[in-house]
């Protein structure tokens, strides 16, 4: 019976198994029905787009073909994940997505039995589903680990050590190669589907098996001559010999678009007594949403938007954004000195050296998302004598931590490192806020850790940054729009170690690194209203400190409170660990440390979430007037 057109199957399908209950031909009307929920949800949320456009038919295919959640599917990232969903149960969530309360941006294993494993990072998902896959051959239970994986993901290492270590899965673990950077015309498209459909039946692997059982009893010189044949072939007609050469049976590519194509394939592959496959699918971001296919690139991730035109809402508009004032000042300093050379892993206009990179294209290198990568061939260029600056999310610098420790930091090789997203990020929530570089970077001996406090100290720091040749530097800077600070017309060169004090009191003292400043200058208000007279400290620096500022800040106030946007362990430890190793409390000082909770935040707007953390000017007030036992009547103990 051919389906009925006006009837709304996405009405009818609330998990995968009411998916798998379709008839095959009633699939492509799912896809259509899913695609366009999918847009008018994003229109109304923002998020990402383009990518959950481009895998529409996929995420129908696999859950119709495969038994989920029994066998186990990993999206890498996860920001394509909005069909996904949809169809496992949360439609009636969608439009609360990277909302405060609602659901997660990607993949998350707390949200739903259908997000095995969370994501985020990138070049994570073959490893996780390789674990799946062997623990469930292990314990005998019949679920396949599946793990889809674009084409950029696929630039990391991770991903092909995970594959190295592929064959320990058996036929369990099944690799979804989604590749969105090519296009299949049509008669390659037709032949290519063929050819895939051909060698992932049961009788061709069957053939396979047997040929290549008889071809190890003939003289070693056929032997070979006959697998190189083998692979020749197939590396002519799919490209896939680097796959098998690492254990993986090679399917593809196919359309990724047709459903006629994937689900008899991926039944072949689901039904195949051959070791662990890899499919190469083909893909358009965007796909299905004219806007989106003509800029993927401007419609990956997205506002608000006009389901219509694709007309994004734009902001209110304000003072430029960090990474723009970084980007200006990093072309100013390549301007000055053609040693000066930007690293970028796959984010360039993430970090803003796109702009560089349209000046000085032979100095400008985005090495793909290879952090670990990245961090030492800026060691390497370093200790070649050029002066690099390496910009990374806080988040991704995460990832090459023992690249910054053993290739820079042990052998104190000038690599400049501006870390874009640190503190919270807003939408993006926990995977992707910078909340532990202060932490992780400032226990390191040789470096320097600055932060900025407005659009005008990022300008200098990037200035600093730049002329420092005695070791590795680094300097964080947030997400989002700066204060309006103006851009300084001549950067200045700051002292190493040294702070600086931009309000005078007497009584409370407020040391902020970063961004917080403005959130202490206002506490500083709050407090002078109720009679005390505060303090405000920029240390710019989290190391080395300004030792020299801090004893003075001691011996000539009552209470000092330091307020960062990072973890426990940053700023605040190294200044008690300051105060307790010079005995500097001893005369009865209070100190009080503001910093992140010890909590992974959840998504929320960025103003949200720094309430809930407790550092703007209202829990600063209080943490102040707790730490003087202040009474209702507005008096407190202070030392004498």
């Amino acid at each position: 019976m051919s389906p009925d057109p006006a009837t709304p199957l996405l009405d009818t399908v609330d998990t995968p198994d009411d998916l798998r209950k379709l008839a095959p031909a009633q699939l492509r009307q799912l896809a259509d029905e899913l695609r366009s929920e999918m847009i008018a949800a994003v229109g109304q949320t923002g998020g990402h787009l383009g990518s959950g456009l481009g895998v529409v038919e996929l995420t129908v295919a696999i859950h119709y073909v495969f038994n989920t959640p029994d066998d186990r599917l990993v999206w890498d990232v996860g920001h394509q994940a909005y069909p996904h969903k949809i169809i496992t149960g949360r439609r009636s969530r969608i439009r609360t997505i990277r909302q405060g309360g609602g659901l997660s941006g990607f993949t998350k294993r707390s949200e739903s039995e259908y997000d095995p494993f969370g994501t985020a990072h990138s070049s994570t998902s073959i490893s996780a589903a390789l674990g799946f896959a062997v623990a469930n051959r292990l314990s005998g239970k019949p679920g396949r680990g599946i793990a889809v994986i674009g084409d950029g993901a696929m630039s990391a290492g991770m991903a092909y050590e995970a594959m190295n270590n592929a064959k320990a899965a058996g036929n369990r673990l099944v690799v979804i190669l989604n590749d969105n950077d090519m296009s299949i015309a049509p008669p390659v498209g037709g032949l290519s589907a063929y050819l895939a459909r051909l060698v992932s039946s049961r009788p061709f692997l069957r053939v396979r098996d047997i040929a290549r059982r008889i071809s190890r009893h003939l003289p070693e010189a056929l032997h070979k001559a006959a697998r190189k044949t083998d692979e020749f072939a197939r590396g002519m007609a799919m490209g896939g010999t680097l796959f098998e050469e690492l254990g993986l049976y090679y399917v593809g590519p196919i359309d990724g678009h047709n459903l006629d194509q994937l689900v008899p394939i991926l039944e072949n592959v689901r039904d195949a007594a051959e070791g662990p496959c890899l499919i190469h699918v083909v893909t358009k971001k965007g796909k299905g949403y004219a806007p989106a296919e003509a800029a993927d690139d401007k419609y990956h991730g997205v506002q608000k938007f006009d389901v219509i035109t694709g007309e994004q809402v734009k902001g209110a508009s304000g003072p430029p954004s960090y990474t723009n004032v970084f980007a200006h000042a990093l072309i100013a300093e390549g301007q000055r000195d053609d040693t000066i050379c930007a690293i970028t892993a796959a984010m360039p206009s993430g970090t803003g050296l796109d702009k560089f990179a349209e000046l000085f294209p032979d100095r400008s290198f985005d090495v793909g998302i290879a952090e670990q990568h990245a961090v030492t061939f800026a060691a390497g260029l370093a200790a070649q004598g050029m002066r690099p600056f390496c910009a990374i999310y806080s988040t991704f610098l995460q990832r090459a931590f023992d690249q910054v420790v053993h290739d820079v930091a042990i052998q104190n090789l000038p690599v400049r490192f501006a870390i874009d997203r640190a503190g919270l990020v807003g939408a993006d929530g926990a995977t992707h806020a910078g909340s532990f570089d202060i932490t992780y970077l400032a226990t390191l001996p040789n470096l320097v850790v600055m932060a900025a406090a407005d659009e005008a100290e990022l300008v200098h720091m990037t200035h600093t940054a730049a002329l420092h040749d005695a070791g590795p530097i680094a300097f964080r800077y947030p997400r989002g729009n700066g204060v309006g600070v103006a851009h300084p017309e001549v950067p200045q060169r700051l002292e190493i170690g040294k702070g600086r004090i931009v309000r005078h009191g007497t009584k409370i003292a407020l040391l902020s690194l970063g961004t917080r400043l403005a959130e202490s200058l206002k506490a500083a208000d709050q407090l002078e209203a109720k009679g005390l007279s505060t303090t405000v400290a920029d240390l710019r620096f989290a190391k080395p400190l300004d030792e020299e500022l801090i004893r003075k800040l001691m011996a000539t106030h009552d209470v000092i409170v330091t307020v960062e946007e990072g973890s426990i362990g940053g700023l605040g430890a190294h200044v008690l660990t300051m105060a307790s190793d010079e005995g500097l409390t001893d005369a009865g000082l209070t100190i009080r440390t503001m910093r992140l909770p010890d909590v992974f935040q959840d998504q929320d707007s960025p103003e949200k979430q720094y309430d809930a953390a407790g550092l703007n000017a209202p829990q600063i007030v209080e943490t102040v007037l707790k730490a003087l036992r202040w009474n209702d009547a507005g008096v407190g103990e202070v030392r004498a």
